[in-house]
């Protein structure tokens, strides 16, 4: 008996091993990618295109190698004596062979250079405005994509199979439900909003802030929240996104001299992602164990901090003080100004990053709806920007006027990534649900907020989310982290009763 246990943690060790080696080499690929966003020069394009494509290939191989397949087999025998922690490495790594080993090399190769080809073009085409630019290559990579769909599942909705690449373990029946449901929810409400007669402060911070003095600020919001320095650094990109691991965790933000506020909740955003990758158990490193727990968990984190926190009046009363510091003509706003302007909401706005709380979610099921109907063949590619302009006048009552607030504001489908949207929302779901959650554990959180302390939250994340890397599927993490299913209830509880007060609404 202790022979075959032996064996069997030789081929785990083996394993954990190879699958380290993986991670590895993903995770040099990610700061390449880093590079490439930040501060690569333009010209190093065609170079960084073929360094990533090569690393991808390197992972692929390394990853759908026969002996991969063996030790998955041998170690999934009903015989063999795992603890609970291997086994969900084993659950995971089985996950990733299951779907590398369907799709050619030929064809991981194809889509990581064209990717890493499509980012400079798309940046061209929303500079240039016009999306004829970017046209061939995103008619290309949804090509590519149905391609890597049907290698994955021929059976499968396409989309369906590109949505379980961000988030396997919600179906795509969930997400259309949540959204549904917001939907169905939010309209009414942004529609008393707009016949509110509410008088709120809308212009808390309106003027010109320079840029260095914004980067001042953003590094004072990351203290304030307790960002780790020593693994981190903040930087700028077009699109503000995070990256890396719990030894090297990295934020970008950016800056726009008219708009103050939206450099501070696009840092507090992307805090709430490093802190949850910080947050992942050192020992846990190049394992699934040390990996965070898919995309509706990761924004969950984001929303959390940017929204719960960051958007709430406690906040500004803390915060307010340290941007007067660094920006003397605030000293005539008040917290409560700052928090009504805050969580104003405003329909007419086109741009998904800078959205309020409330309609986010409708420019959400825009790209929803047009990602699902490329991928099902029912929309063409050149159709885009008339199905996009049409989809806003529709739901939000403002239509586009160019391409670059249009169908070229995000970065996604330049990187390929069909199926990443939906999780935007199901994380803000699952934020107010984990607020709740720790409200509920550990009292008063608004006092605590007001006071600048956010240990005792930030110690409840680490413990109920961060710890667990990708022990549990996102269901059973949901369940253990809150004591309940994954549901949309707290979210529209959450809203409805903080702008129902915001906005004078009877009826909330």
């Amino acid at each position: 008996m202790a022979t075959e246990q032996t064996a069997d943690l030789e081929g785990y060790d083996e394993l954990e091993t190879r699958i380290e080696r993986i991670t590895n080499v993903g995770n040099a690929a990610g700061v390449l990618r880093w590079d490439q966003e930040v501060i690569m020069p333009e010209g190093g394009t065609p170079a960084r295109a073929k360094q990533l494509s090569t690393l991808s290939s390197l992972s692929h191989e390394l990853l759908t190698e026969d002996r991969t397949g063996e030790l998955l087999e041998t170690l999934e025998g009903d015989e063999v004596s795992l603890s609970g922690d291997q086994k969900a490495v084993v659950r995971e790594v089985r996950r990733q062979y299951d779907r590398a080993t369907s799709v050619p090399q030929e064809l991981v190769e194809e889509i990581s250079e064209t990717t890493s080809n499509a980012h400079p073009t798309w940046m061209e085409a929303r500079e240039k405005d016009d999306f004829s630019i970017f046209e061939p290559t995103l008619e290309k990579l949804v090509e590519l994509k149905k391609e890597y769909a049907a290698h994955i599942d021929p059976d499968e909705d396409p989309y369906a199979v590109l949505f379980a690449e961000y988030e396997p373990y919600l179906d795509l029946e969930t997400a259309e439900s949540v959204l549904e449901e917001l939907r169905d929810e939010l309209v009414p409400l942004l529609e008393a909003i707009d016949e509110s007669d509410a008088d709120i402060e809308t212009d808390a911070f309106a003027g010109t802030f320079d840029d260095d003095d914004q980067e001042a600020l953003a590094r004072d919001v990351l203290d304030s929240l307790g960002y780790d320095w020593e693994r981190g650094r903040l930087d700028t990109a077009p699109h503000p996104f995070s990256s890396g691991t719990q030894f090297d965790a990295r934020v970008t933000t950016r800056f726009d001299e008219s708009d103050l506020l939206g450099s501070i909740t696009s840092t507090i955003h992307e805090f709430g992602h490093a802190n949850y990758t910080l947050g992942l158990p050192d020992e846990g490193y190049g394992t699934p164990l040390g990996e965070a727990r898919d995309l509706t968990v990761h924004e969950s984190q984001s929303r959390l901090w940017e929204n719960h926190i960051g958007r709430s009046r406690p906040f500004w009363e803390h915060f307010l003080p340290i941007a007067r510091e660094r920006f003397p003509e605030l000293e005539n706003v008040t917290a409560e100004e700052a928090y009504q302007s805050a969580n104003q909401v405003y329909d007419d706005n086109l741009i998904r990053v800078e959205a309020d709380e409330l309609t986010y979610h409708l420019h959400i099921v825009v790209r929803f709806e047009i990602e699902r109907d490329l991928i099902a063949g029912d929309l063409d590619v050149a159709d885009v920007p008339e199905a996009w302009n049409d989809k806003y006048e529709e739901y939000l009552g403002v239509r586009p006027e160019t391409d670059a607030e249009g169908c070229l504001q995000d970065i996604h489908w330049s990187h390929g990534s069909f199926g990443y949207f939906p999780t935007y929302s199901l994380g803000s779901v699952l934020a107010a649900q984990l607020y709740a959650a720790a409200e509920a554990e550990l009292g008063d959180l608004e006092e605590r907020t007001r006071a600048g302390e956010f240990e005792d939250l930030n110690d409840w994340l680490r413990e109920v989310i961060h710890a667990h890397g990708k022990r549990y599927t996102t269901p059973e993490l949901v369940e253990h982290s809150t004591g309940e299913p994954y549901m949309a209830e707290y979210f529209i509880d959450y809203v409805t009763t903080k702008y129902g007060e915001l906005y004078d609404l009877e009826a909330y």
